[in-house]
């Protein structure tokens, strides 16, 4: 029974965590795009603090364990979570829509190959074919997401002193690079320590933490214009069931703060669920699963923001998710197929 229901419990982490997540990060963003980096901030204390508990002595409330993992390993994972979702969400800024957002995000699958053959792992065919397709398909997306704003995938004249769409794409590229070898350096760190995922959630939120301070005046500012949006409104059956004063509470709260703890709280799920398959899956199987979940993703952003897209677009999302499909077949089930079936030809001569 716990063999099911550990997967299970992983399963409705990432995909209930993750699209929720997804969905109140779009809530947001609709009334002021420009708010990565408070995003980012809230649940990164939220995360920390959850994650506390696991991680305190009973020597005092201030007190922590003994970490398994060295310290300065846990500060390179922190450094490098901090700028992977600091990049994803500065993106926003640069117009660039959430399904967009997340078809370019799949292009994981890629960096995460190159950086594993950068280090002698290789690869089969089929595994080179669908990250090829998948390549392909990123490239088509994000030339019909530009034509669609009416620019020009120029990306030799990118100004970086200007909200350029380029200029998104280019943060996204980095970012998706630096999560690859993040992703192969905590494999690393599990391997060598221990599958200790716990630990390094707390201390990759905490030691971000202070990197927030230089960048008060921004955090204030975006709060300012989220504390401005209109407030709350529940529909009218469940707010008949609930006592005035809690009704009156309720209306106190802005719309887009209310969205900015959903969008904390689910985050929290979301990433623990990551976390929990990084300790039992290699990288490229966590690649695998979040291209499955952001598909998932996708479409509840279509489907419920009634963001539109064109033939082209259509196409580049088919390219990418199919070819994510592909290689996902291959490294799980095609190359075990091929082994087994190798190690029988062996044995019988």
């Amino acid at each position: 029974m716990a063999s099911v229901l550990v997967p299970a419990g992983i399963t409705a982490l990432i995909f209930g965590g993750c699209c929720s997540n997804v969905y109140a990060l779009e809530a947001i963003l609709k009334h002021e795009p420009d708010s990565g980096l408070l995003i980012t901030l809230m649940q990164f204390i939220l995360v920390t603090l959850s994650a506390y508990p696991s991680q305190s002595s009973p020597n005092g409330p201030l007190f922590l364990k003994k970490t398994k993992i060295p310290l300065r390993k846990l500060a390179m994972s922190a450094t490098m979570f901090f700028l992977v979702n600091m990049l994803n969400n500065w993106a926003f800024a640069f117009n660039i829509s959430v399904p967009v957002h997340i078809i370019l995000r799949s292009f994981g699958s890629v960096t995460t190959m190159a950086a594993g053959w950068l280090r002698g792992k290789r690869y089969s065919s089929l595994q080179v074919l669908s990250v090829v397709v998948l390549t392909l398909g990123v490239i088509v997306s994000a030339w019909a997401d530009a034509l669609s704003k009416g620019k020009s995938l120029d990306t030799s004249s990118i100004d970086i002193t200007a909200a350029s769409f380029e200029l998104g794409l280019l943060i996204l590229l980095v970012a998706q690079i630096l999560s690859a070898f993040m992703g192969i350096y905590v494999q690393d760190m599990y391997a060598a320590h221990g599958n200790h995922w716990d630990e390094n959630l707390f201390y990759c939120h905490l030691f971000s933490l202070p990197l927030f301070i230089p960048l008060h005046d921004t955090l204030r500012s975006q709060y300012t214009r989220l504390a401005a949006s209109p407030p709350l409104l529940l529909p009218q059956p469940m707010a008949a069931l609930l006592p005035i004063g809690i009704q009156k509470l309720i209306a106190m709260i802005p719309h887009s703060v209310f969205n900015l703890a959903v969008n904390s709280l689910t985050q929290l799920a979301c990433i623990t669920g990551v976390n929990l398959l990084g300790a039992k899956s290699s990288a490229v199987t966590v690649t695998i699963a979040l291209n499955v979940r952001k598909l998932v993703s996708f479409m509840l952003s279509i489907w419920l923001f009634g963001n539109t897209l064109s033939d082209l677009m259509v196409v580049g999302a088919a390219l990418v998710f199919g070819a994510g499909a592909l290689y996902g077949w291959e490294t799980t089930v095609g190359i075990k197929r091929r082994k087994t079936k190798e190690e029988k030809e062996e044995k019988r001569k």
